[in-house]
């Protein structure tokens, strides 16, 4: 049973309150359902992190956008919002703030004396294809100067929205410059408009891949989060989809709510599914000993208990069955033109 008083469109219901802040502002119940997203241009000094935890994959992202359109409730981005004083619940899908000079940062980063090229990841915090992505572009004029300083970077996103660049992804790729990762946790699509209600249709995202693939992309899916209770019967299903749609890779991961993660799932699971609700967070509690949040490191990938086992086992078998000999080529740095031959293009 759904509930009809579910905000369409989005995954958080309410705004919750900030931790940051002593005094907090709750509109009227009505008034949510006329807020508009709204974008604030921002300047920062820096685009490019380092990335700092130990059991992440990657060494360094950016992100051309903070807060994100997509309105997933599990995001663990959420929080991110809060120190820039907003909420991580509505605010977090509506408050989007737009890093205007996000390319001449990078192209400063890369003309650097002594800078050693290593392969970024275009999102990682939000969505670089997000809707916004649409007016703005930033994330166009980012793989741009990849392109044209050489520089590999993985691209990791729910939108379909990527295609749009394929002039620009394809000789990146014939040069092993770049991947793309889509984000597919659920090819259910009654599902999708509920979990991700502003992402492509998983009908897109799957052709996406194979249009991706079929141009020398490589592409990775992120089949995650697994919910337990809500998409954990899919993973063998999605897995056959992704293989058949060319994807060289996949990964995944189980749901973690961390800080004001939390308050934002369980007021949207409530909504949107109350016949499942306590069952679903009842079912995450078990894999995350008894709490709904889990920041160990290294753990925090792998949860606990049978349920966690037997989500684990799934993909080791669709694995061997779907991806047996698939392989996710690694990006090269050895192209990469940095600031002395950069400096003699200019004349």
């Amino acid at each position: 049973m759904q509930n009809n008083n579910i905000i369409k469109g989005q995954g958080a219901q309410r705004n919750v309150i900030n931790r940051f802040d002593r005094f907090t502002f709750e509109p009227e119940d009505d008034d949510f359902e006329t807020i508009k997203t709204t974008f604030t241009e921002i300047f920062p000094k820096t685009i490019v992190n380092k990335v700092k935890s130990e059991d992440l994959p990657m060494e360094y992202s950016m992100n051309p956008y903070q807060g994100c359109e997509h309105g997933c409730s599990y995001c663990f981005a959420r929080p991110t919002h809060e120190y820039w004083g907003y909420s991580a619940g509505i605010d977090f899908e509506r408050k989007i703030m737009v890093k205007k000079n996000a390319p001449e940062l990078l192209e400063k980063l890369f003309r650097k004396k002594g800078h050693s090229p290593a392969p970024i990841l275009l999102s990682g915090n939000t969505d670089c294809y997000q809707p916004a992505e649409r007016q703005f572009e930033i994330t166009r004029k980012l793989l741009q100067v990849c392109l044209d300083y050489r520089h590999p970077v993985n691209v990791l996103t729910k939108n379909a929205l990527v295609l749009r660049d394929l002039d620009i992804l394809k000789p990146m790729a014939e040069q092993n410059l770049v991947s793309v990762s889509l984000s597919i946790p659920t090819i259910n699509e009654e599902l999708r408009r509920k979990m991700e209600p502003r992402t492509s249709s998983s009908k897109n995202k799957l052709k996406a891949v194979e249009i991706l693939s079929d141009n020398g992309i490589p592409t990775h899916v992120m089949v995650a989060p697994i919910i337990p209770g809500l998409n954990s019967d899919e993973p063998l299903t999605i897995l056959k989809a992704i293989s058949d749609a060319g994807a060289n890779s996949f990964g995944y991961t189980l749901v973690r709510l961390n800080d004001t993660v939390e308050p934002v799932f369980i007021k949207w699971i409530e909504t949107a599914f109350p016949d499942k609700a306590q069952r679903v967070l009842n079912l995450i509690r078990s894999m995350r000993g008894g709490k709904l949040g889990d920041k160990r490191l290294f753990d925090r990938h792998i949860g606990e208990g049978n349920i966690a086992e037997m989500i684990h086992n799934t993909f080791k078998i669709g694995k061997k069955k779907y991806f047996e000999g698939k392989e996710f080529p690694k990006l090269s740095t050895d192209g990469f033109t940095g600031a002395k031959e950069q400096q003699l293009r200019l004349f």
